[in-house]
C-alpha cells in the first residue's frame, strides 16, 4: 500500500523543528538573562578611561582617572569614546560568540544561526 506524503514534509521533520525551535527560544531566554547580567569594560588611554556594558550592551559605568582631567575636553571626549567603542566592541563579540555557540549544535542552515 502506497504511503501519502502530503506537503512533503514530514511529521517526524515537523517534530524535529519544533523541538529544535523550542530549544533555541529557551536557550535564547537565558543568554539574555546571562548577558544581562555580564559585564564588559573597555578602555583607552593606557587605562585613563574606563566604559563598562553589559553583555547587552547596556551602560554601567564610566571611570575616569585625574590625569586624564589634564589632558583638555577634546582629548577627554575622544578618550571616552574610543573605550566606548572598545567596550561596544567586546560586548557585540562575546553576543555573537555565545549566540553562535547556542545555534551551532542545533543544525541550522547556513549563515541563519549567526549575528
Amino acid at each position: 500500500m502506497a504511503e501519502k506524503q502530503g506537503f512533503g514534509f514530514g511529521l517526524g521533520k515537523m517534530k524535529e523543528a519544533f523541538q529544535k525551535a523550542q530549544q533555541i527560544q529557551e536557550g535564547a531566554k537565558k543568554l539574555q538573562e546571562e548577558l544581562d547580567e555580564l559585564r564588559i569594560t573597555g578602555e583607552s588611554g593606557g587605562g585613563l578611561v574606563k566604559v563598562t556594558l553589559s553583555g547587552n550592551q547596556e551602560p554601567h559605568g564610566v571611570e575616569i582617572a585625574a590625569e586624564a582631567l589634564n589632558e583638555g575636553s577634546e582629548i577627554l571626549s575622544d578618550l571616552v569614546l574610543a573605550a566606548l567603542k572598545d567596550a561596544y566592541n567586546l560586548s557585540t563579540a562575546t553576543m555573537r560568540q555565545q549566540m553562535e555557540e547556542l545555534t551551532g549544535g542545533l543544525g541550522i542552515p547556513g549563515d541563519l544561526g549567526k549575528f
